[in-house]
């Protein structure tokens, strides 16, 4: 027993665990389901991993810059409560739940790939990390409601759980990804999809005569800002040197300085150190960014492969950053707008819903809002402009506030840890699977067994009905965008035949 512990927990933590290593592996299987020769299998498997490779160097970078920013903020403004931070409360819940987890995501990965084989549900969730931190959620809420003795029920109702949740969520985001992208040829594989499909929803009734984020028209003098690692970078600055000044104000010397401990003890390595967290955040965008150019690159061509053999019409279901080229200043918006959603619901639990219902504090965590509020600012941008980025990625960071907090009180003795999951999937599922949980090992399995057959129905039906009939949002707002691009182009000719004119006179 404890040999087939050691093995799956291997599988799950050096394999599952990297999505490197996953995306290389499926690009492999991809490239010879194609026949290709063994160089291009070995040069397409070895790029593919190494793409993804980029991107997480990418987010490392993003992610080390955001903490001291955090710190900063959270310090300087005197905030205390739970930071929902992914990694930490996973790493909090291994040594107790890992083995549990080993079984879950391992058996929950192979009920997916026939769930997208035999179905119309055909997503390959390919988000490793992602996985790993579901299978420690339901390893978490499963063993406080179902009871930790009985560890079969546990792992197989998480696995098929699990193995649900991977295939009905891209089905359910595909329209909004579908208009993100402009095909139908890559899904997201996020547990933040709740914020997304929101994002989009909310942006095709509020901006529909909004123009995009990406149209942007800056002043001659500013047109240094068109570049999306310049503008990125600059926004950075302006506001790691605001809260820098601040804290500076109303912090001990002491304990400012202890935030960037690394540099010396006084203000201007203090301020200058700012200044350098703000240029690594834009490098690590831009890390980010020719990451994804390089698994798309790779991945999508040898993925047909898996779609015409092994997985016919399978789609790969990807991290949140594969979209952030589709709107670079949409993801930087959407990061801004969720942090005041976030500010927001924080007040509202301060001031209300804590008092009241003695609901955890939850104060934004700058990683989830990036990454969720970025992606939420793509998918309103797509389906609703300048406008649909801004609500959706408000809308979002509430929900990355409210959620993780309701998980809470579920979660048992974790319920009290100073850390909790932090994307909005993990929130609304989590919450509903432990309190069904709580009915029981027969009730609480019954129950959770009905819930999941309701979500794959559901997706069914929304998969054969809406999306394999080619439905959209935002028609209206498309189609807005297309006559502005037409105009212009027109404009553009117009402009350019007077000058041709203009010079054969001369």
């Amino acid at each position: 027993m404890n040999v087939i512990v050691q093995v799956l927990d291997f599988i799950s933590q050096e394999i599952l665990n990297v999505p490197a290593y996953l995306i290389g592996i499926v690009a492999v299987i991809g490239l010879i389901a194609l026949k290709r020769s063994a160089g291009q299998v070995i040069s397409g498997g070895l790029k593919a991993a190494m793409g993804y490779l980029i991107l997480g160097a990418g987010a490392t970078v993003v992610t080390a810059a955001l903490s001291p920013f955090g710190e900063l903020v959270l310090k300087s403004t005197g905030a205390q409560g739970v930071v929902p931070t992914n990694e930490v409360i996973t790493a909090q819940a291994s040594s107790q739940y890992g083995a549990t987890s080993a079984y879950i995501i391992v058996l929950s990965f192979i009920v997916m790939l026939l769930f997208a084989r035999f179905t119309p549900l055909k997503y390959v969730f390919l988000t490793g990390h992602h996985m790993v931190f579901m299978s420690t959620l339901l390893a978490v809420v499963l063993s406080v409601g179902l009871g930790s003795k009985n560890q079969l029920l546990v792992i197989l109702v998480g696995a098929a759980l699990m193995a649900v949740v991977m295939v009905v969520l891209p089905a359910f985001a595909q329209p909004f990804m579908n208009r993100v992208t402009g095909n139908d040829k890559l899904a997201i594989g996020h547990f933040n999809t709740l914020g997304y499909i929101i994002s989009g929803a909310v942006g095709a009734k509020v901006g529909k005569k909004s123009r995009s984020t990406e149209d942007i028209n800056f002043p001659k003098g500013l047109n240094f800002l068109r570049d999306s690692m310049v503008s990125t970078t600059v926004l950075m600055i302006v506001l790691y040197l605001v809260f820098s000044i601040w804290g500076a104000i109303v912090l001990p010397a002491k304990t400012a300085f202890a935030i960037f401990p690394s540099h010396p003890a006084n203000y201007g390595a203090f301020f200058m150190a700012a200044f350098a967290q703000a240029l690594q955040f834009g490098i690590g965008v831009s890390i980010i960014l020719y990451g994804v150019r390089i698994i798309l690159g790779e991945l999508v061509p040898a993925f047909q492969g898996i779609a015409n053999k092994v997985v016919p019409g399978a789609k790969p279901a990807l991290d949140v950053p594969i979209v952030f080229p589709f709107g670079a200043n949409a993801s930087l918006i959407g990061f801004l707008s969720s942090f005041a959603g976030g500010l927001v619901a924080l007040v509202i639990i301060a001031v209300w819903l804590g008092p009241v219902w003695g609901i955890a504090l939850i104060l934004p965590g700058m990683v989830p809002h990036f990454f969720d509020g970025g992606g939420a600012g793509v998918f309103g941008n797509a389906t609703g402009g300048r406008i649909g980025s801004v609500v959706g990625g408000f809308i979002n960071g509430m929900l990355i506030t409210f959620l993780p907090a309701a998980l809470m009180t579920v979660m048992g003795s974790f319920g009290i840890a100073n850390s909790t999951f932090g994307d909005a999937d993990f929130g609304w599922f989590g919450t509903i699977v432990g309190n069904i949980a709580h009915l029981g090992p027969v009730g609480g399995a019954i129950g959770l067994v009905i819930f999941a057959l309701l979500l794959l129905a559901g997706a069914w039906v929304w998969q054969v009905k809406v999306v394999d009939k080619g439905w959209m949002p935002a028609k209206e707002h498309a189609a807005f965008i297309d006559d502005i691009k037409a105009a212009e182009k027109a404009e553009k000719a117009a402009r350019k035949s007077a000058q041709k004119t203009a010079a054969t006179k001369a």
